[in-house]
């Protein structure tokens, strides 16, 4: 008896053994890794990386940054180290929303945009700020801050009001995992 092997199997064999993230991944979009492998996330390629910038009081190292555009889409991720300690001494649920939302209540005045979500947040167990705001027509801008020990992580995202670019939005802002658990 001769059995007769499926010759696409191998390739869905394959296929069920990457991971779900790989999967998922489209060509026009990257996973960003943190040289000190800290955290990653998802943003659209290429990404291009940049350093430095002055040194902020408490801040040990220079501010690693990436930043990629898609369309009329800024995509914007930054990490930065603060001296040993710096946040211990503070009450971090504070400290995160004074960070989280810095000069937006400036830039976005509330008669002209929406809050859509201005609230504290987590990440693995971390304290973590989101702010959504949007105009009239449904653009907006979405941001979220996370303090993980004594590093500052940053993400920003424009996002017009169609569904396309929110999804990735929401995308780009919920890919970041970090190597550290509370």
């Amino acid at each position: 008896m001769k059995v007769r092997m499926n010759k696409r199997r191998p390739f869905l064999l394959a296929l069920l053994a990457l991971p779900l993230a790989a999967r998922a991944q489209s060509d026009d979009w990257q996973t960003v890794v943190a040289p000190d492998l800290r955290c990653r996330l998802e943003m659209p390629s290429p990404a291009q990386k940049s350093e430095g910038g002055d040194k902020e009081k408490g801040h040990a190292g220079v501010r690693l940054s990436w930043e990629s555009r898609r369309e009329n889409q800024i995509f914007d991720f930054d990490y930065v180290d603060y001296e040993p300690g710096w946040f211990s001494g503070r009450d971090t649920k504070e400290a995160v929303r004074d960070l989280g939302r810095g000069e937006a209540e400036k830039a976005f005045p509330r008669a002209k945009f929406k809050y859509v979500r201005d609230e504290a947040v987590t990440l693995q167990g971390w304290d973590g700020y989101a702010l959504d705001i949007e105009d009239a027509n449904g653009a907006g801008v979405m941001m979220r801050t996370y303090i993980v020990r004594d590093r500052l992580y940053r993400l920003l995202v424009t996002a017009g009001g169609d569904m396309k670019s929110k999804s990735a939005a929401v995308r780009f802002v919920d890919s970041l995992k970090v190597a550290e658990t509370k």
